[in-house]
Parts: structure tokens; sequence; C-alpha cells
């Protein structure tokens, strides 16, 4: 069920609502910086997405091919979301950190699908060998 959601990072700087349907999936990847940050995401539209305060607090990190920016907040350091373009995901995206979801209902995540992609590998469709770590 589509939903509005509202989140921020700790220190509240970054303030955002987007639209989320939490059943349709979440996501968790095994690349680089999805392990070593213990990514958990939901993928939107951009038109799902809205930035509420704090343009100016955000930071943006990219690596390898470019095609993400890796959003964090420069008080804080919390990455409450990223945008990006792959073709694969439907094009232009924003991916919300389930965790700076400050209204969410824990039993919704609870209860909300995760997909598992090989991102190490960059292929995207495959499970991970290997996912309790992530």
């Amino acid at each position: 069920m589509l939903k509005t959601y509202h989140g921020s990072c700790h220190c509240g700087a970054v303030r955002f609502e987007a639209d989320i349907d939490l059943s349709a999936g979440t996501n968790k990847c095994n690349c680089s910086i999805c392990t070593k940050t213990r990514n958990w995401n939901v993928i939107v539209a951009p038109a799902a997405f809205r930035l509420l305060a704090g343009e100016e607090a955000l930071a943006d990190y990219q690596f390898g091919h470019k095609v993400g920016h890796h959003l964090f907040c420069r008080h804080c350091g919390v990455r409450p979301f990223a945008r990006g373009y792959v073709e694969q995901v439907g094009g232009h995206y924003v991916a919300i950190q389930v965790s700076c979801l400050d209204d969410v209902d824990l039993r919704e995540l609870i209860a909300a699908p995760v997909r598992y992609a090989d991102g190490r590998d960059d292929n995207w469709a495959k499970v991970p060998d290997e996912i309790r770590h992530l």
C-alpha cells in the first residue's frame, strides 16, 4: 500500500518525505559501499520524493562508474538517501534508507520483502551466494 513517510538524517538538517509501498519490497546489496554502510533501501521514482530541507547540508560521494550520488549530511554524516540513474532500475531513481524513515512502523519493515543483489560482481539480477552479513 502506497503511503507517505517522513525521514531525516540524525541531526535533522536533512528532511524529506516520500510516497513508498514497502510491501513492494526493499533492497540490500553486497557491493563495497552497501556492505560497508549496511545499506537497506527502498527505491522510488524521483516524483515520489520531496526534499523538505537540507539541500545545502548534503555532500556527495561517487565512485566507480559514477552513476549514483551517495549523499550524506555534512553535519552528522548520516546517508538518508541517494540519487542516480541506472537503466536496470528504470532510469532515474532515489534510494531511501529505510533506517532514516522517522514514522515507519517497525512491523511494516519486518513484513517488507527484501531483494538481494550481487552488486559486487555487477550482476544485479542475481542473489549473492551469501547474504547473512547484509
